[in-house]
């Protein structure tokens, strides 16, 4: 039984061969304890910048409040515009009771429950 992956002549072991410690044919003369040159240092502004800030925007409120304040405000703007069928349907959804979500849930349960009992009716043999 031979080998169904390798080939018919294989070149691995030709050769003169070489004991367990000694070093390779091929290896390199750099010596393992070698160090690589130390990087160059990189000059960057000097102070650093704070966290959160974003330099590109000129006028840029550093205060949290007012950019929390002004972010609330563009989201409220794009609310007050077309909400779309999907925002619509969502608020239809949180204007009912409780009792009425309930009971919607109910009707709709024993709607499934019913057309699974016919489907397995019609099935039957």
């Amino acid at each position: 039984m031979g080998n169904c992956c390798g080939g018919e002549s294989s070149d691995n072991f030709k050769g003169d061969g070489r004991t367990l410690n000694a070093q390779p044919a091929n290896a390199s003369t750099q010596p393992h304890n070698a160090r690589a040159p130390a990087p160059a240092k990189i000059s960057g502004p000097q102070g650093g910048r704070t966290l959160g800030k974003n330099p590109q925007v000129p006028g840029g409120s550093a205060d949290p409040k007012a950019a929390a304040a002004r972010a609330a405000e563009e989201r409220a703007k794009a609310g007050a515009q077309g909400k779309g069928k999907l925002g619509k349907q969502l608020d239809a959804q949180r204007g009912q009771s409780q009792a009425n979500a309930l009971a919607q849930t109910a009707r709709d349960k024993v709607a499934a429950r019913d057309a699974d009992a016919a489907a397995q009716a019609r099935s039957y043999n």
